[in-house]
């Protein structure tokens, strides 16, 4: 009766092995993906595909053996361990992340899949329990095992978290769901950007029409549309771009050195900065403070600037000429986006062509430094100096990170740079979203979004609830799953 139950639980595992490993066979490609997007096990996601896989067959080859069975049982044992505990981390570590098992176990939930292994485990342990007579050897033997497997799952657990967040091998941790139930609204021009919100209500400006405000609610129905005025206007305006703060609206254009300020729902507004020096990429910190971008006097490299209103008349400007470290010009090699978190009160600058970003306070002291995932820590750019000593770029620059939203401690970042194991056809068809926790400097998630054209994706924005896009004409609204 106990060699029937040995042969029977054998021959179960050899099912078992073989389907798994044949299912897997089928679809390698998919379940490498899958393996990938663990956050368990990224960092060894190629390896562990072969290893496991190879595993299966040997096992099952094993106990297809009357003189190996009983070393089959103990590996297939560990392997059933070494399972189990994984489920077990999935469950109450991380995220939901895809089945990696293949055929029909896909389908069952985790906490029927831990059941399953816990069971699957257990009938090993009692077909061992019955194979092996030298009762000191399974008692060892089966505690040895038990203890190894864990170990092993454990410390491949840490040392990939370890690899992913501190090594950087550039592997994207995949969610799913993070936003969804999109809403479309056909805005009908393709020149919109976001300019602010105020609590259920979306500001957009419009690079065609640079002092046009349109303003659209939560419930995707526009509100009204307002023509903001400014003084000044036999000023040649090139760069105009509206920022709310709530209902406190700035207009600026660096090109001619002015920065207005207004409150709805009163369209005029009053000069607060003129004539300061050229800037680039205003951004408001508060009711009084503004950073930007500027040239060092006498020198061509970019710096962060700060423009404090004192009162009316006084208007104090500070410039950090160490925040933005050259590598190669000063100018290009440095370019970059400010964001700004209503929520921290930080500021963040993403650079463009290179993995950094720098968190600093409204008073443009320097806070923290932090990397985005992908592994171009050099920019990538040419330029060359014309003989009247303008720089210009000498060839197309590899652009790493697009744009960034700053939200509730959170950094958006939509990055131009392929991960390991992602699918052309992703990178085709959607835009890539990396989520980064900036005070930690730690990568959190990645999420893909959908997009018909990716050259036609423009502007996102971030709220408590939402998250929007503007894409060619269109306003999409997307409601968030994850925060």
């Amino acid at each position: 009766m106990k060699a029937k139950y040995v042969l029977i639980i054998s021959y179960f595992y050899i099912l078992l092995f073989v389907y798994a490993a044949i299912s897997k066979l089928i679809t390698f490609e998919a379940f490498q993906v899958q393996l990938t997007q663990s956050p368990l096990l990224s960092a060894y996601a190629s390896t562990i595909a072969y290893l496991v896989l190879g595993a299966e067959l040997l096992f099952a080859l094993l106990l297809c053996i009357n003189t190996t069975r009983l070393l089959g049982l103990y590996l297939s044992y560990g392997l059933m361990v070494a399972f189990t505990l994984y489920i077990y981390l999935i469950l109450n570590y991380s995220d939901f992340i895809p089945c990696s098992c293949g055929g029909i176990l896909e389908k069952m939930g985790w906490n029927e899949h831990l059941c399953f292994n816990i069971i699957v485990s257990l009938l090993a342990l009692v077909a061992l329990f019955f194979q092996d007579q030298k009762r000191k050897r399974f008692y060892l033997g089966s505690i040895v095992t038990t203890i190894a497997s864990s170990l092993l799952v454990i410390l491949l657990f840490l040392s990939s978290e370890h690899i992913i967040k501190k090594e950087n091998p550039f592997i994207r941790r995949y969610l799913p769901h993070v936003i969804d139930y999109p809403k479309v609204k056909d805005l009908g021009f393709n020149s919109f950007y976001f300019a602010g919100v105020n609590a259920d209500t979306i500001y957009l400006g419009n690079t065609t029409a640079p002092l046009l405000l349109t303003s659209i609610t939560e419930d995707m129905q526009f509100q009204y549309e307002k023509i903001i005025e400014i003084p000044q206007m036999n000023l040649n305006y090139t760069d105009i771009k509206l920022q709310f703060l709530d209902s406190l609206f700035f207009v600026s254009d660096g090109t001619v050195s002015r920065v207005f300020k207004g409150m709805l729902p009163d369209v005029k507004t009053k000069v607060i900065i003129e004539d300061k020096g050229k800037f680039t990429k205003a951004k408001a910190l508060s009711n009084n403070k503004i950073a930007f971008i500027g040239q060092l006097v006498g020198s061509n490299q970019s710096v962060l600037g700060l423009f404090e209103i004192v009162n009316d008349s006084i208007i104090q400007t500070k410039v950090n000429s160490d925040f933005l470290e050259k590598q190669i010009d000063g100018v290009f090699d440095v370019d970059g986006n400010l964001s700004f978190d209503t929520k921290t009160s930080l500021g963040i600058y993403t650079y463009n062509y290179r993995n950094e970003f720098l968190v600093f306070d409204s008073d443009l002291s320097l806070i923290s430094r932090g990397n985005t995932i992908d592994t171009i820590s050099k920019a990538q750019v040419k330029v060359t100096q014309l003989k009247d000593g303008t720089v210009k770029m000498s060839s197309p620059s590899n652009l790493v990170n697009s744009k960034q939203f700053a939200y509730n401690g959170d950094l958006f970042n939509h990055s131009k740079v392929k991960g390991k194991k992602e699918s052309k056809s992703l990178w085709d068809e959607s835009i890539v979203i990396d989520v980064y926790d900036y005070q930690s400097a730690i990568y959190r998630y990645s999420f893909s979004i959908p997009i018909k054209d990716k050259k036609l994706f423009r502007d996102f924005w971030v709220t408590d609830q939402y998250f929007y896009i503007l894409a060619d004409k269109e306003f999409i609204q997307y409601r968030r799953m994850r925060k």
